[in-house]
């Protein structure tokens, strides 16, 4: 009687399972309406249905206070943009986090995002932010191409959406497999870590082309970059690829 009981449960919670309705999320790794040394930065956000039927699509920000979350329905072929996504769709002043984006049903809306300074009444030029369609995760991730002179600067992004604090190691290095310096951080859960890569390495001296090695064993992590002109103040989006140039030595202490 007790093994039918057992057997009996985990109908329910399979039925349970089956009958929640599926859902894809996909992330903008960060939207932001911030001062900065630019100015004010600002993301504009596109949402497009290719679907031939209506979508109903929850847009949320995690490491904002409360979590802000809004839920809207998009006809067949429709288009839905905010311009300052932040403020526009969520009515907040100042906030910096990733955006999910959630789509009932088997196939998620198309997303698209750029991120750009406003100074005065001029705005410097648009710059795309590459979507996360699946998961991220994966224990040694690369931004490369990173720059700090007096022409560059970097800053450097790493968002824990887990339910636990993650650590990281990062290792920058100039040439694969050879550190320069190593720097320790640890992100609290549903936060995100944004500074410039002089405050995460503020020994090392100025340059270009250079990578930073990330490595974690937290699942819910995502990492990211940005290479502004400090001229023009446009910005330059990096994306982590998989891996490190040579992974053997990523995370070792400088020799």
């Amino acid at each position: 009687m007790a093994a039918l009981g057992v057997v009996f449960a985990i109908a329910i919670v399979s039925a349970a399972a089956a009958a929640e309705p599926p859902s894809v999320t996909v992330l903008v790794p960060v939207v932001g309406s911030v001062a900065g040394i630019s100015g004010i930065w600002k993301t504009d956000v596109e949402l497009q249905n290719d679907t031939p039927q209506d979508a109903v699509v929850a847009l949320s920000l995690p490491t904002a206070p409360d979590q802000p979350t809004i839920i809207l329905t998009m006809p067949a072929g429709g288009v839905q943009r905010f311009t300052d996504v932040v403020s526009q769709a969520f009515g907040i002043e100042a906030a910096l986090s990733p955006l999910r984006v959630t789509t009932l049903g088997k196939q998620s809306v198309h997303v698209s995002a750029s991120v750009y300074a406003v100074r005065g009444s001029g705005v410097t030029r648009p710059e795309p932010i590459p979507i996360t369609y699946s998961d991220a995760y994966y224990p040694l991730r690369s931004l490369e191409g990173l720059s700090f002179s007096d022409t560059f600067r970097t800053n450097v992004g790493l968002a824990n959406l887990g339910e636990t604090s993650a650590s990281f190691t990062l290792a920058l290095q100039r040439l694969p497999g050879r550190n320069l310096a190593v720097a320790r951080v640890t992100i609290p859960a549903n936060s995100l870590w944004h500074q410039s890569v002089q405050t995460l390495f503020p020994l090392i001296t100025k340059g270009n082309d250079f990578t930073v090695v990330i490595e974690t064993g937290s699942r819910d992590t995502y990492a990211y970059a940005s290479v502004i002109d400090n001229m023009t103040s446009d910005a330059r989006f990096i994306q982590p690829s998989i891996g490190a140039p040579t992974t053997q030595y990523a995370v070792r202490e400088p020799q």
